[in-house]
């Protein structure tokens, strides 16, 4: 049964998508004590990017926001992955987000905004976190945008 986390995604019309599983040597996702750690998500949908490239070249900021939301989802469910239910999450610690940008391109706060908007909709205050956006030469598969988050969890 759905928590309150899912729900929520639900009504948004996000359903989780499934983990992605990892494409080297590393886990999407990992606990120390309350706390979990995942891996940098692509804005991969069913097992491939929808779109590759740099961000201010190739792909638009707005594109990139978006792509930056789907990595957060994902992130969601490689927490879930670890801990089975995300209504166990006590508050979003920190998001980084990685933007793949063209050599003039400066909005990486505005792409990361992708993410960080939909953990706070989905999230509430809970959502609310500290955060990175780095612009960078290139990602993995040539991926516009790279989400990683921290979460605290409940004692529960």
């Amino acid at each position: 049964m759905a928590g309150a986390v899912e729900a929520r995604l639900a009504e948004l019309g996000l359903p989780l998508p499934a983990f992605v599983p990892p494409l080297a040597s590393y886990q999407p996702a990992v606990q120390s004590g309350v706390y979990v750690y995942t891996s940098g998500q692509l804005p991969m949908v069913d097992g491939k990017l929808a779109v590759t490239g740099k961000v201010g070249a190739e792909v638009t900021a707005d594109e990139a926001k978006e792509l930056a939301k789907t990595c957060a989802l994902n992130a969601l469910a490689a927490v879930k992955s670890v801990v089975g239910d995300l209504d166990r999450i006590a508050r979003v610690v920190k998001v980084v987000g990685f933007v793949a940008s063209a050599t003039d391109f400066t909005g990486q706060p505005g792409v990361i905004n992708g993410a960080s908007e939909l953990l706070g909709e989905v999230l509430g205050d809970k959502g609310v976190h500290a955060r990175s956006a780095v612009g960078v030469a290139v990602l993995p598969l040539d991926a516009p945008v790279e989400v990683e988050i921290q979460v605290e969890l409940t004692g529960a």
